[in-house]
């Protein structure tokens, strides 16, 4: 499977470092969420805002992705919508992430590529991880979309990372390494405890360090 053209790019850096991939919490809000963003991308070098959708109706959602779009692009992130591209393509987002089954994705392929990024998962087999591969992604997500992942998550984003050229995204936390893997995932545990956005900024740029 060979690395096609798009706009989610692997930079070339060491072998052992890997690129931070936020993922917004069940917490964040248009209003004050932006803010704590920016800190955060203003200590540290952040690949990919996964905007995570929860429970927020549709008009909510709309709200936040248009909230952060414009701190993350300004940073050089891109971001990423949640299981609607078409939202994606009309907001300005940078891409979609596809959380659901096959034909989802391949909707997903067709309704954006090769204008927008176009990633999915989280994978929970190897054969599962394959056959998204193979459909074209431009990257694979290993791992719980909100917690760090397990042995198993962290087993199979190494194994993926060391046979295929599409990147891979593992879930993980601050101060753990990416178990090889282009992207280390930082959800619900990094922004937990309602720290100020200092505390998040330093604890983003430690995270960069050590993935």
């Amino acid at each position: 499977m060979a690395k096609e053209e798009n706009a989610f790019v692997v930079c070339p850096v060491p072998m052992a470092a890997a690129q931070i991939f936020l993922v917004t919490p069940r917490s964040a809000e248009p209003a004050a969420f932006p803010a704590v963003l920016g800190a955060v991308f203003a200590a540290a070098d952040i690949a990919a805002l996964l905007v995570r959708r929860h429970e927020r109706s549709e008009a909510d959602y709309r709200a936040l992705v248009g909230a952060v779009l414009p701190v993350a692009q300004d940073a050089g992130c891109a971001v990423l919508v949640e299981d609607d591209a078409a939202l994606a393509r009309a907001l300005g987002a940078d891409g979609v992430h596809v959380s659901g089954n096959f034909r989802a994705i391949r909707d997903a392929l067709a309704a954006v590529k090769p204008d927008l990024i176009v990633g999915a998962g989280p994978a929970r087999t190897r054969h599962e991880a394959m056959t998204i591969g193979e459909l074209g992604v431009d990257y694979i997500f290993f791992g719980d979309l909100d917690q760090p992942a397990d042995a198993p998550a962290r087993e199979m984003g190494a194994w993926w990372s060391e046979t295929f050229e599409v990147p891979a995204v593992l879930s993980g936390a601050a101060g753990e390494d990416a178990a090889g893997c282009e992207f280390l995932a930082l959800g619900e545990g990094f922004w937990a405890g309602g720290e100020p956005p200092a505390v998040l900024a330093a604890r983003a740029a430690s995270a960069l360090e050590t993935a």
